[in-house]
């Protein structure tokens, strides 16, 4: 067999794998999963767009699940190194240790960000990704993220968010943040958009 199809072949069951993961632990708890399947690709890479990789300072992603956003960020450049990846589900964060050795795994709530970050960051944020199905969880909650998020990142570092909803998960008129969204991504399943909010 040729190198690339065995590669490519290799390839399928891996995300197979991630699905059938997925959808067992959305089947255990629907409302600590932000989707029944791992994100596409598009959606990933969407993502990881706006993120500067050549920013100092970690960058945090909340929920990444089997990794397909952590991919796309090291695709787009970011240094592995760099990663610290805050993820509540244990076999998922088996799984993000085995696959990302050099990034930081923290198993833990993002959703009590400041508890679960606070001996974990030695310097300002780059950027928080965030996988997080916040459309199930009520407004204070998300507002209390995001505020969290604001006080681990830098002065002006986007807090990257996407969701299947055609509102916004965080108020666009929120005092002294500015917002941005991509263009909805129909190639998705189901279809997104994300969602980028910065704030000083």
């Amino acid at each position: 067999m040729p190198l690339q199809s065995s590669v490519r072949a290799s390839k399928k069951p891996l995300r197979l794998d991630d699905e059938v993961r997925f959808l067992r632990s959305w089947m255990e708890k629907p409302l600590h999963m932000g989707a029944v399947m791992p994100s596409g690709r598009l959606l990933a890479r969407t993502m990881a767009q706006y993120v500067d990789p050549d920013a100092e300072g970690p960058v945090v992603e909340l929920g990444p699940g089997t990794g397909a956003i952590t991919n796309a960020l090291i695709e787009h450049g970011v240094d592995q190194k760099r990663l610290v990846l805050v993820e509540y589900n244990p076999g998922f964060c088996a799984l993000l240790r085995e696959r990302y050795p050099h990034a930081r795994v923290v198993q833990g709530d993002a959703y009590t960000l400041r508890d679960t970050l606070w001996e974990v960051l030695k310097s300002p944020a780059s950027a928080v990704v965030s996988g997080l199905p916040l459309v199930t969880k009520p407004m204070l909650t998300r507002l209390r993220l995001v505020r969290d998020a604001f006080l681990a990142l830098a002065p002006g570092a986007p807090f990257i968010q996407f969701t299947y909803s055609v509102v916004p998960p965080i108020p666009k008129s929120l005092p002294g943040v500015s917002t941005e969204a991509s263009e909805r991504i129909w190639m998705n399943l189901p279809p997104a958009r994300v969602w980028v909010y910065r704030k000083g």
